[in-house]
């Protein structure tokens, strides 16, 4: 699996694009290109697990988010203007321009959909399929002042950031251990590479800018209450699978079942057994999921 995984893989670390300094790999060696955009918080990592499960013929391009992972930083204007998901959509855009492609399909994660569903209204034809895990849909999401306050703890003590993505994959961790107050305890079903790659992911927050940390929430937040983009879906006619983990403990069912409702070409589908991250919780059983789409 190893040799299979490595000779899949390009480790190419940066790409200038005509708005940032991306951190990106490349998967594969098929003709289908493709594209993962992770969510908030994440990095390009959150798809370590999957890669060694996907079809051959697919090429998929992942990057890190600006400021995230090691993509570059740049210093946060006061309102965060510099890191709005309308800034993030003009990323992914300049991605797919600076990889010399004219159009791509889309993997996304959670705030990863919004992103993506801003890029294609703005280029569509830029745009082909999108398989779309638990979304952050163009309702976008919510944030009270308790909400926020809680990035501020997650951004200055490691162990309540690992709590607090520890509710993104639910199923990794013993359930009463993740109750307020209690470090998260792995369940003995999780794998040694699963519990790896989790501590590796709440590493890379430490290197997240503030941005990030308070931009994009104040932004979703924004978003939520402006309803700018919630009335659009009618304007994203690509084929979309979504789907939705029955443990998500951060996307509202009732969300993902009505941005299905509102796109012209959709399907959902609800999977048990795992919450907001298939790709770390059921690795082998997403990668099935995007080659059965994409192939």
């Amino acid at each position: 699996m190893e040799a299979q995984q490595q000779a899949g893989k390009e480790r190419m670390p940066t790409l200038d694009t005509e708005t940032v300094r991306l951190h990106y790999q490349s998967h594969g060696q098929g003709s289908r290109a493709l594209v993962f955009v992770h969510g908030n918080l994440g990095c390009l990592q959150w798809m370590d697990l999957v890669w060694p499960w996907l079809s051959p013929a697919l090429r998929v391009h992942a990057y890190d988010w600006r400021g995230c992972g090691d993509s570059a930083k740049p210093a946060p204007t006061a309102d965060y203007s510099n890191y709005s998901l309308e800034t993030h959509a003009t990323d992914l855009i300049a991605f797919i321009d600076a990889l010399g492609l004219e159009r791509v399909d889309l993997i996304t994660h959670s705030t990863g959909a919004l992103i993506a569903d801003i890029a294609m209204l703005r280029a569509p034809e830029r745009f082909g399929e999108i398989l779309a895990l638990d979304p952050v849909t163009p309702r976008s999401l919510p944030f009270d002042e308790q909400a926020l306050g809680l990035f501020q703890a997650m951004k200055a003590d490691r162990a309540v950031a690992h709590a607090g993505l520890a509710t993104a994959a639910p199923t990794l961790f013993e359930p009463d251990s993740l109750q307020a107050g209690q470090a998260p305890r792995y369940r003995a079903a999780s794998t040694p590479e699963q519990q790896a790659c989790f501590e590796t992911l709440v590493d890379h927050t430490r290197k997240l800018s503030d941005g990030i940390w308070f931009g994009i929430p104040q932004h979703l937040n924004r978003l939520h209450h402006s309803g700018e983009f919630a009335g659009r879906l009618g304007e994203l006619p690509q084929r979309r699978r979504i789907l939705w983990g029955e443990q998500d403990l951060w996307i509202p069912r009732a969300d993902v079942e009505a941005m299905n409702a509102g796109l012209p070409n959709a399907e959902l589908r609800i999977l048990p057994g795992v919450g907001h991250a298939m790709n770390l919780e059921a690795p082998e059983d997403f990668a099935a999921q995007v080659n059965d789409f994409f192939t």
